[in-house]
């Protein structure tokens, strides 16, 4: 089928949708399916329209379909030495363009480099109406006004289809070097935010199991000289891509074993926040920002330690037992939950689109 009627048949389909209020299901891959709330609605798959639209190196921008392997991309990229900087976890070889940019989750390099929504410059999108709808453009200077755009960053579809994405890209660093520390999670965290006030080209970091992992990237010249200023072990370069790979699409072994009743919390939190001292395994990531927490401790108990530093908790993955009612979600204040809906109802008016994905609700 050709592109076109592609996008023709899903107005089509959509404006039906809308007219019963009938939900549909927005699906990539399927790799982040665990991901959210439960699935509601008929599946609408998106990898039929793919492929890469536009791409030029010395720009630092490509522009493709939503349906294009995630895989694709950055193959295309790598033939220039180029990177979608934020690192994106595939979860599996079937992710997509789309649902990396609608799931919103950024890997080891997010501290140095920025969140998926920093990199998106311009999406098409099809609206509860069926409706083609362009915001942004392939430039950063097009970026005015209200930049909805990166709105579709992390909305899980809740707002539209979309349906291609300008995204920035990054040169990948001249030379990397990972290297290891002894220490405990107290030591690691002040370490990091220690090191993070000074000029030093870390572009990853984690802690686990009394260990201390921090990759270096960028001219080999100031890798060299960091390397040197901070000591420490360094890693087989081998063994260091695997282990963040690993820390990426979470085959880690941190991340395998989450007892029938328990989840995996992920914590966004002030950086300098020690360890908090609450059952269960902890690994620390982003220079402290980001704690991933294995524990069968309830929802509210676990939120209320996040507020309590000053953050942050979201139910990532989830043992088979693990009650979800609490939401996966923290809930928002109500005064920003009434942008949210008023988002929904602007480009989602009948409520078809992912229900009940980002909340329970929504």
């Amino acid at each position: 089928m050709e592109e076109d009627d592609i996008v023709a048949e899903w107005s089509e389909r959509i404006r039906a949708a809308t007219a019963d209020g009938r939900p549909l299901r927005i699906r990539g891959g399927g790799t982040k399916d665990w991901y959210g709330q439960a699935l509601e609605g008929d599946i609408l798959d998106t990898r039929a329209y793919r492929g890469i639209l536009s791409y030029d190196p010395a720009e630092l921008v490509i522009t493709a379909r939503c349906g294009t392997p995630l895989e694709e991309i950055e193959a295309a990229l790598a033939e220039h030495n180029q990177m979608l900087a934020f690192e994106p976890p595939h979860f599996g070889r079937a992710a997509t363009f789309g649902g990396c940019v609608a799931a919103g989750i950024a890997g080891p390099r997010r501290v140095a480099a920025g969140a998926v929504r920093d990199f998106v410059l311009g999406v098409v999108l099809m609206n509860g109406g069926g409706e083609t709808l362009h915001f942004g453009g392939q430039v950063v200077k097009n970026v005015a006004g209200y930049d909805v755009s990166r709105l579709m960053a992390g909305s899980l579809g809740t707002l539209g289809l979309i349906l291609e994405i300008s995204m920035k890209v990054l040169p990948r660093p001249a030379a990397e070097a990972t290297i290891k520390f002894d220490m405990n999670g107290t030591d690691a965290v002040r370490k990091l935010n220690e090191w993070g006030g000074r000029p030093l080209p870390i572009t990853a970091s984690a802690w686990r199991n009394g260990t201390l992992v921090v990759r270096l990237g960028g001219a080999e010249s100031a890798v060299k000289s960091a390397r040197t200023a901070l000591g420490g072990e360094v890693v087989d370069a081998v063994e260091a891509e695997r282990f963040w790979d690993g820390l990426r699409e979470q085959t880690d072994p941190f991340f395998s074993a989450i007892p029938p009743k328990a989840a995996l919390w992920r914590l966004g939190l002030p950086s300098i926040t020690e360890p908090l001292q609450l059952p269960g395994a902890q690994l620390v990531e982003w220079g402290g920002a980001q704690r991933w927490w294995i524990t069968d401790t309830d929802a509210q108990t676990v939120r209320m330690s996040a507020k309590q530093a000053g953050g942050h908790a979201t139910i990532f993955r989830t043992g088979h037992g693990y009650d979800r009612s609490a939401g996966v979600f923290t809930p928002l204040p109500a005064p920003l939950m009434k942008v949210h809906r008023g988002l929904k109802a602007a480009f989602d008016p009948a409520r078809v689109f992912n229900r009940g994905r980002l909340y329970l609700d929504f």
